[in-house]
């Protein structure tokens, strides 16, 4: 097994890129999908930022996305293993579904947060509360740090997934 730090950086880079890749998939960037993240793009936008990336900055506040799931995911297989990963990922359902969110991010991301964190569990290379750790570093890069520049690289990050999948104009 690695060291406990060096097992929490790359379990927080595996964290930051599921809900990442989640969040983008379903298109949190796009606009302000549940009440309040319209409200919170404009502020990160007055304040220097970019809007698509307030978008999802917003709807992450405002609705549990997979950035939620994934850390409840890891919560969930640190308490109970795999069916507590899968619970966890009901209770993300119910908390979008009680934010009348129109969309499947927040499950999504706990499902596979759940088997990503589960089978890095059982390889016996990490443990469940390096993904715990590693989650809240993953989601303090994004909310925690600069909303300025974590709403530019999303900004980026949303461009390159429009090019990806052309449905959708930046």
């Amino acid at each position: 097994m690695l060291d406990e730090p060096l097992r929490i950086l790359i379990a927080a880079i595996i964290c930051w890129l599921n809900f990442m890749t989640i969040d983008l998939i379903f298109k949190l960037p796009h606009s302000g999908g549940v009440s309040g993240a319209t409200a919170i793009a404009q502020e990160v936008e007055k304040g220097g930022g970019n809007l698509n990336g307030g978008y999802m900055m917003g709807n992450i506040v405002s609705s549990p996305d997979a950035s939620a799931g994934t850390l409840l995911a890891s919560c969930g297989v640190y308490c109970a293993g795999l069916p507590g990963g899968l619970f966890a990922a009901l209770l993300v359902y119910v908390g979008n579904r009680i934010c009348y969110d129109p969309g499947y991010a927040g499950t999504t991301g706990c499902i596979t947060a759940t088997f990503i964190v589960y089978g890095a569990v059982q390889s016996g290379w990490f443990a469940a509360s390096d993904f715990i750790a590693g989650m809240v570093i993953a989601i303090l890069t994004i909310q925690g740090l600069s909303s300025v520049h974590a709403s530019r690289l999303i900004a980026r990050l949303w461009k390159v997934r429009c090019r990806i999948i052309p449905e959708d104009k930046p």
